[in-house]
């Protein structure tokens, strides 16, 4: 995969993240959810966009590690959004795919990075 690729992806995610929390229901429990995904899945792409700014390749899998830790806790807000009941499974199985496709993809730049 292309840096570019990953970049776009990554944004991507990030709007849909976005307007997903727009489409919450106005009840505390989904807002506070919403809100914690909304921080981390807006956090992947901003963090893997930092990495390219690293000095060196240790920098660049920190950063990318940063990125690997938001997807994993925006794995876990879209499972409780779900099993809460919040939002039905259909409704966020697209975007609860990609969250783990972006974790393998940010798991293999890092291994490759730590050499």
């Amino acid at each position: 995969m292309k840096e570019e690729d990953l970049r776009v992806r990554t944004k991507d995610f990030a709007l849909r993240v976005i307007r997903l929390f727009g489409s919450l229901p106005k009840s505390a429990e989904a807002g506070v959810l919403g809100r914690q995904l909304l921080r981390s899945g807006t956090s992947i792409g901003a963090n893997y966009r930092e990495a390219h700014r690293a000095r060196s390749k240790a920098e660049f899998a920190a950063k990318c590690g940063d990125s690997l830790r938001e997807a994993e806790e925006s794995a876990y807000w879209l499972e409780l959004l779900t099993e809460s009941g919040i939002v039905s499974a259909k409704k966020l199985k697209a975007l609860y795919e990609e969250c783990n496709e972006l974790i393998a993809i940010l798991i293999t730049i890092i291994k490759r990075a730590k050499g």
